[in-house]
């Protein structure tokens, strides 16, 4: 079955190119995320490495850790890794996942579970279907799932204005409406009553609808 938000993030142990792992104590007390590649030496995931890199440090501000995963074992994922520093401008600076045994792929929805042999062997498009991104936070939870196909480079500012929302939601009642960017209005969170509202915002709110109050971001 495949994972959807709200099922807890499958633990695994696992060899990355920064040692071995156990998934979960890895994530500790902060954010994630996991986002996986049909095959190395593949021309838009190299893309995609080579941009994550460079804009880690936005991550590693919002106490979020990045993880890759390909089927390719630890010695392929150097040698990527160089390419994507010559060709990108950045290399790697985060964990890459050697799923040679497809454990993680399988625990996680993305590939079926009769999958075996030399992970070398396959193709990137039998492996299609490893272009996943899992947003997983503190309590282990699945927050956000997006699959793109292979021919799509992924837009990872999306991934950081999704978790922008995620985490101001999180600890506010309030929902962020289309196109949202961070320090933008809000919504009201429909669990909140109007009652319970006024208290909270004694200055009132702007509500084009009823069951739409507006408010400035806390």
């Amino acid at each position: 079955m495949a994972l959807t938000i709200g099922d807890t993030a499958p633990d695994f142990e696992v060899d990355t190119t920064e040692g071995r792992i156990k998934f979960h104590d890895w994530i500790g007390d902060g954010w994630a995320v996991l986002f996986s590649h049909p095959r190395d030496f593949t021309p838009v995931c190299t893309t995609e490495l080579g941009y994550m890199a460079s804009i880690e440090p936005e991550f590693a501000k919002r106490g979020v850790k990045i993880i890759a995963l390909s089927v390719d074992p630890v010695d392929n994922h150097a040698k990527w890794a160089q390419d994507i520093a010559e060709t990108q401008g950045t290399a790697p600076n985060y964990p890459m996942i050697a799923d040679t045994d497809f454990k993680v792929s399988k625990l996680y929805g993305m590939l079926p579970s009769d999958v075996d042999g030399d992970p070398t062997s396959r193709t990137p498009a039998q492996n299609q279907t490893l272009r996943n991104v899992f947003v997983i936070g503190p309590d282990k939870k699945i927050k956000l799932v997006l699959i793109y196909p292979m021919t799509t480079g992924r837009n990872f500012d999306e991934v950081l204005r999704v978790i922008d929302s995620l985490q101001l939601t999180a600890k506010h009642a309030v929902a962020t409406p289309a196109q949202w960017q961070k320090g933008g209005d809000v919504i009201i969170a429909g669990s909140v009553s109007d009652e319970q509202a006024k208290e909270k915002y004694p200055d009132g709110w702007k509500a084009p609808r009823p069951y739409i109050r507006i408010v400035p971001s806390p």
